[in-house]
């Protein structure tokens, strides 16, 4: 037990179990208490099987524990000299609340720590054969969160609608149709669209299509939230992987 209690955010990746870094998994193992998120593949725990596990996961419309409850639930078991382990799916800074955890924690003389995770922005495009950059064809890329804290679209999105560069979007589902309006709004309807419902884990699916189409193949596909919308013409380098590997398979 520690004397002076130590929160420690950690991400645990997009949801693949081996995706977590070793540095998340020595934090784990040296946990007292874990607070982990919907969005955690709870086998992750195993690492740490003497450790109280505390779900505190959100989803739209179902919160088990508001922020504010998850704050200070962190405090109250790390003032009582234990290793608090918070949990969270991706990169926790990458639109995870970690910071504002971790500046909660501080403010009440908590010893605090993180450990980055893969961020899905890039991670779950890159195991669909979809680069978020390539020379030619995107210089840069956004990353925007579907909805604000005000539940409304970012205006970011309109800005990067306006640039050349890959657009990835979180937990944009809700929001599709507005936001493909904005890159139609900008002359971008054949522009390659790429949905990766749950990615890197077994219940994973994915949708192309274009800013003109991908609507209608969410519809058959019956893709939702948790998943990430990758704009850009990178989505086509998925495609050219592939017949190029269905060339190489005919000549061989």
């Amino acid at each position: 037990m520690l004397e002076i209690g130590k929160l420690t955010v950690v991400g645990a990746g997009p949801g693949d179990v081996d995706l977590l870094t070793v540095k998340g998994i020595k934090a784990l193992q040296s946990a007292d208490v874990i607070l982990y998120d919907a969005l955690v593949n709870d086998r992750l725990l195993h690492y740490a099987p003497e450790a109280e596990h505390i779900f505190v996961g959100k989803r739209k419309g179902c919160y088990r524990y508001q922020q504010e409850q998850i704050n200070e639930l962190i405090v109250q078991r790390a003032h009582q000299g234990l290793h608090v382990v918070r949990l969270k799916g991706g990169d926790s800074f990458v639109f995870g609340r970690g910071a504002e955890e971790m500046e909660h924690a501080a403010q009440h003389g908590l010893e605090v720590a993180v450990v980055p995770g893969i961020s899905s922005a890039t991670s779950v495009p890159a195991l669909q054969n979809i680069p978020v950059t390539k020379r030619g064809a995107s210089e840069s890329f956004w990353v925007i969160t579907g909805t604000t804290k005000e539940h409304k679209l970012s205006k970011d999105v309109n800005l990067a609608a306006q640039s050349s560069a890959t657009v990835v979007i979180l937990m944009g589902m809700s929001k599709l149709g507005e936001i493909m309006a904005l890159f139609k709004k900008q002359g971008k309807s054949e522009t390659p669209v790429a949905i990766i419902q749950e990615g890197s884990t077994t219940n994973e699916k994915i949708g192309i299509g274009t800013v003109a189409s991908i609507e209608n193949e969410a519809r058959e596909q019956q893709l939702a939230n948790p998943a990430i919308i990758v704009i850009g013409e990178v989505v086509r380098h998925r495609e050219k992987l592939l017949k190029i590997q269905q060339q190489h398979q005919i000549m061989a």
